[in-house]
């Protein structure tokens, strides 16, 4: 069975963890200039970088979403190819049973531009039923990584989750439009109000000290207000090139959804 993901950020990557250690093959289509802020640990990185490795599983880049021969040869070594492709064309391409949308855009989402057995759709913006099959909750508390097949998701509430009681201070966002300019690399340590990027040469300080978990690949052009970066208070750097708890939750999710019908079994490990 192939699974494609659509947006290959934190989040999905834990998905594609959990699915590619089961035994699925997973395919991830995403953005010229992928807006993962943690790359240690997103297979989006593969798009700028050619290859990652997270976990000890390989992604690579593969540059025509059409080309199926291609994408099965890489599928075929166990690195999961990632693809530009915004507009979902590896749908029609390589006819998956699923389609898994990660791409955590928060508000209503349309459906695939072609049929799919089984639509599973990610957090707020998503109603089961309507724009997919079946909803995973990714709001942190006693329903995350639910399955949710009537219904949606908790609405997003616009506030960054709390670590370590740090919630909106601990979001680096850019100060105007601008090409973005790192200073520090992610996983370093960082002291209060030190400087940790440029965008457009208008600095952007560390709101405290801690670790830089994540900051936009350098050379991208971000919009005034848009994340850029994330500094974690726990200060532990191994922390960068882990996985979170809460994309792995959202991937039990995802995986249950999957054995949860019947009619895909028999295509599971084909």
């Amino acid at each position: 069975m192939i699974v494609v993901l659509r947006g290959g950020g934190d989040l999905a990557s834990g998905v594609a963890l959990r699915l590619y250690r089961a035994g699925l093959r997973v395919v991830i289509s995403e953005l010229a200039h992928p807006l993962a802020i943690r790359r240690l640990v997103s297979f989006a990185e593969a798009i700028p970088e050619g290859e990652i490795t997270v976990e000890g599983v390989t992604a690579r880049r593969v540059s025509d979403p059409n080309a199926a021969l291609c994408i099965l040869q890489v599928l075929a070594t166990g690195i999961i190819p990632v693809l530009i492709d915004p507009d979902g064309l590896v749908i029609p391409t390589l006819h998956p049973h699923v389609v898994v949308d990660a791409r955590m855009l928060k508000r209503n989402v349309e459906a695939p531009p072609t049929p799919v057995h089984l639509v599973i759709g990610l957090g707020p913006g998503f109603v089961a039923g309507e724009n997919c099959h079946v909803v995973i909750e990714t709001k942190r508390g006693h329903t995350l990584g639910r399955v949710i097949w009537e219904g949606s998701a908790v609405q997003d509430s616009g506030i960054p989750e709390p670590v370590a009681s740090r919630e909106v201070e601990r979001v680096l966002r850019s100060p105007q439009t601008g090409v973005l300019e790192a200073q520090v690399e992610i996983g370093s340590h960082v002291e209060n109000g030190q400087l940790v990027a440029e965008v457009g040469g208008m600095p952007v300080y560390a709101p405290f000290s801690g670790v830089l978990r994540g900051l936009l690949h350098a050379g991208f052009k971000v919009a005034a207000g848009q994340k850029i970066g994330d500094v974690d208070p726990r200060d532990d750097p191994s922390y960068c090139s882990m996985v979170s708890d809460k994309s792995l939750a959202i991937g039990g999710g995802v995986l249950e959804a999957i054995l949860s019908r019947a009619d895909l079994r028999p295509h599971l490990w084909k």
